[in-house]
């Protein structure tokens, strides 16, 4: 259980930013410093661009990438599976597990990733944890780290452009402040990389396009809007 105590911090660096949130950003860092050194690389590019001394900078910056005109999404069965029908099953099966050890899932579904970190750090069978990781959490951090690649970026800036005709402002003209997240997600797969025993092969498991998904999304919006 020791070694899986970081999985609750790890958890807060996912969450809406408050006032102390850059605070904890660091004592993270200096948590994972000398055990896990990728992850603490990653986590010190992630301060240097985050806007420490703008609450409402940093809150706009973590609402553009995982929640209106989102890069990704936090919500980790929907980037696997989208709305099929094994999301619902994921959701159903990860529910009982959160009610089992008591991990309160706050406002969130069972599948956000905050409530999938915590989880982490409660569950006491090996064999359903190297699943969860093997099949689950490493494979939708891997596909969340491919959306933020830049012509990935822009594709989906220009489908968001098209369908609600402007885009929502970033904080920073700086693509590398407006994907920010990317770091912190870069930093939680070396975590997992080195804490569990799955292969990179796991990238390819699950296929799900966040940007096909969104693109339908507006598209049946759309044709509702016009019926």
């Amino acid at each position: 259980m020791k070694l899986r105590a970081h999985y609750q911090s790890l958890a807060d660096l996912f969450e809406y930013p408050d006032i102390g949130y850059p605070a904890r950003v660091i004592k993270l860092t200096r948590l994972l410093d000398g055990n896990y050194d990728r992850a603490a690389a990653e986590l010190e590019q992630f301060i240097e661009l985050l806007p420490s001394d703008d609450l409402r900078a940093m809150q706009e910056l973590y609402t553009r990438t995982f929640d209106i005109q989102a890069i990704t999404t936090l919500d980790i069965g929907y980037v696997l599976f989208g709305d099929d029908y094994k999301r619902g099953e994921l959701l159903a099966n990860l529910t009982r597990e959160h009610r089992q050890v008591n991990n309160d899932c706050r406002q969130e579904l069972a599948d956000h990733l905050p409530n999938i970190l915590r989880l982490i750090g409660k569950l006491k069978q090996d064999d359903l944890l190297d699943e969860l990781i093997d099949e689950i959490v490493a494979p939708a951090v891997a596909i969340m780290i491919r959306e933020f690649n830049p012509d990935q970026v822009d594709r989906k800036n220009e489908n968001y452009l098209k369908h609600y005709k402007t885009l929502l402002e970033t904080p920073s003209d700086r693509k590398d402040v407006a994907t920010l997240y990317r770091h912190a997600l870069n930093a939680l797969y070396a975590v997992l990389k080195q804490d569990f025993s799955f292969t990179e092969k796991t990238r390819k498991m699950h296929t799900s396009d966040f940007l096909r998904l969104v693109t339908r999304e507006n598209e049946i919006e759309a044709e509702a809007n016009h019926a």
